[in-house]
């Protein structure tokens, strides 16, 4: 009991940017500080259908990622619990 307590304690909560490129089968999972900023960034650049090339530092285990923008299928917000 007191060992689930102390894991429920210890359970943090992060959200990530999910980027699906269209042909790919697997998401990009950008784990970056503001994961909403990022998400509306890379939603006007899906609107806009711009060939522009997108570069991003990021937190996880991808370090730097670069795709273009009008490769973009769609975008996720995804929360995941971690210890």
């Amino acid at each position: 009991m007191a060992q689930q307590q102390f894991n429920q304690q210890n359970i943090k909560k992060r959200t990530s940017t999910l980027v699906f490129l269209k042909g790919s089968t697997a998401p990009l999972v950008l784990y970056v500080e503001h994961p909403e900023a990022l998400y509306a960034e890379l939603n006007q650049l899906m609107k806009s259908q711009s060939a522009a090339v997108v570069e991003k530092e990021t937190q996880g285990p991808l370090k730097k990622v670069c795709f273009i923008a009008n490769q973009i299928a769609a975008l996720a917000l995804q929360e995941e619990q971690y210890v």
